[in-house]
């Protein structure tokens, strides 16, 4: 997730995504992000909200599922 927000924050600076750390995150974020390609409005895209929300729900299905099969907090 903080690979997201940092890549985002990213397209602030001028020439940051030439440099070799932001290369690296775009290796990480854009593939991901691109499914996402389709939240844009004119110039602004908002795929990397729609991917944090998506990776925020992915998380929370997965804690749920794990704390169902373990049995925390359910009452076993």
């Amino acid at each position: 997730m903080l690979a997201i927000v940092i890549y985002a924050l990213m397209s602030w600076f001028p020439n940051a995504y030439g440099t070799a750390f932001g290369r690296f995150l775009g290796r990480i974020v854009e593939p991901f992000e691109r499914l996402f390609n389709f939240a844009s409005v004119g110039m602004i895209s908002f795929a990397p909200v729609v991917a944090l929300i998506v990776l925020s729900l992915v998380q929370g299905g997965i804690t749920y599922l794990g704390n169902l099969i373990i049995g925390y907090g359910y009452g076993y």
